[in-house]
Formats: structure tokens, sequence, C-alpha cells
């Protein structure tokens, strides 16, 4: 079991569940000016929801498409380094020697970025007469985990469709992360059915935290997001959910209960490795 540090057992997360326009600058002064009211209100790290700068739709992705660094992450760099917080920079369309990619960064109290996560597994779904849609029309897989220290925990990241991916998250539990982000925008067919169910799973199965971060719902959008950014806790229960409506979570995770419950119920140490095995290989 992993031991807590004294006073660094508990810190306060901040979801920022942000209304996001067609106008990318608008976009990026409101996300900053929440960041600052959340670390005001004494949060320590603070995520942002997926494709926060731009609207989410492969139709966008080209168009609103920067390098990394570049405008946006530099705003998040600097907005970081202000709050003196850990800011998860939810996503952005990044573009890299021609290909397209959805991508998360991560930046320090100091500034610095820590991670950079490419969404691994990408949306591709058709529900007939529901919903379909295909991000690999224009975008490029990531291939690799991401992961960051913090003074509370290591933290593990992943993007909307990568937490289908019990695989994923398993190895995220394995290599120490006890709390695990994932910005998202699921859809009003997917959202109700799956959303809650699958970051339930995820905390239950690997006894971490989950944390999402969906963007507000805009009725008049193309592709229309869920919402409700949504914290469980490592015993499966929701202890923080949003509405449809932008606006800050806030939740004081509690890795004092994390170690509890993982005494209580050791299935880490009881996995049955000669029968099973999830590996990480690159």
């Amino acid at each position: 079991m992993q031991a807590v540090h004294g006073a660094m057992a508990n810190f306060r997360l901040a979801l920022i569940q942000l209304h996001v326009s067609a106008i990318k600058s608008e976009n990026l002064q409101r996300a900053c000016g929440l960041v600052r009211e959340a670390s005001a209100k004494g949060a320590k790290v603070v995520a942002l929801p997926e494709c926060f700068n731009s609207p989410y739709g492969t139709k966008y992705f080209k168009e609103y498409a920067e390098k990394i660094p570049g405008e946006s992450t530099q705003k998040l760099s600097e907005v970081a380094k202000e709050c003196s917080i850990y800011l998860v920079g939810g996503s952005i369309p990044e573009e890299d020697c021609g290909k397209l990619y959805n991508t998360c960064a991560v930046f320090g109290p100091d500034g610095a970025m820590l991670a950079k996560h490419r969404k691994v597994h990408l949306f591709d779904i058709n529900v007939p007469g529901k919903i379909q849609f295909k991000e690999s029309e224009t975008l490029s897989p990531g291939n690799s985990f991401s992961m960051f220290d913090t003074p509370y925990c290591k933290v593990g990241l992943g993007i909307c469709y990568d937490i289908r991916f019990a695989e994923m998250a398993q190895v995220y539990g394995q290599k120490g992360c006890q709390l695990l982000i994932y910005p998202g925008a699921f859809n009003l067919t997917t959202g109700p059915a799956h959303w809650e169910l699958l970051q339930r799973g995820r905390a239950v199965d690997n006894q971490v935290y989950v944390a999402t971060v969906s963007p507000a719902r805009d009725e008049k959008a193309s592709y229309v997001a869920w919402g409700h950014s949504t914290v469980v806790n490592p015993w499966g229960e929701v202890i923080a959910k949003a509405g449809a409506e932008e606006t800050v979570l806030y939740t004081d995770i509690d890795l004092k209960k994390l170690a509890e419950i993982r005494q209580q119920i050791p299935i880490l140490s009881q996995k049955r490795c000669d029968l099973y095995g999830i590996e990480m290989k690159k």
C-alpha cells in the first residue's frame, strides 16, 4: 500500500465545465478566468474539458488546430504559473508534422509542461438512427500513456473514448496513479447510457478516484455534449456531479480514504498474476 504523506493527503480538485463557443480567443479568455476563480477557491488541481478552445467536430479540427507549444497552451502555462496550480488543459486539436491529434497538455505550478496526452482511442462509432461519428476521418491516434506527479498523488490521463478501455486504467493503477482524469464530451445517446457507469467501473476496479470534465451542453452545437462532469471515489460513489450548464465543480480528494479502501478490500495484492496480466507495451 502506498504511503500517504501527512498534510498532503487531501487536496481540492476543480473541474471546469466550460461553455465552448466558435471563437477561440473568447474560449481561452473565459477558460483562464474560470481557472483563476477555481484557484481563488482553493483548488490545487484544475481541469478543463475536451476540445475547450474550439467546437467539437471533424470539420473543425483542422481549422482550430495549433502546434504545442502554441497560442492556447502558452495561455495555459501562464495561468498555471500565475495561480501556482496543476492545470490539466482539457484537450485541443493539435497539428504536428501534417497530422492532427486530440491532445491534452498539463502544466505545473511553475508553468512547465508536465505531460502531453494524445487521445489513444479514436471515437469511431455508429449507433443507427442515433449517432454516427468518425474521429479517424481527420485525427491520428496517440501512442502512449501519460502520467504526471503532484505532491498529492500521481495522476493518469485519458481523453473521452479512452475511458471505455479498462486496460488503460489498469495500467495507470499499476503505475501508482491514484487519480485518473478524463476530459471528455459524451453525447445525448452515450451520455445517459454509459458516462457515469464507465467512471464508476474504472474507479472501483482500480480503487482510484476518477474525474471526467465535459464541456457544458449547447443545444445549438452540431455535436451536443452530455455535460455532467463527475468525480467518483475509489468505493465507486459519485461524490460530485454537475448539471448540463456551465459551472465549476469542486471536490476534496481524500487519499487517506483511498488507502483505507485498499486496506479493507485488498484486491490489488490479491490479483492472480499467474493466471492473467495487463502490461504496458510502450
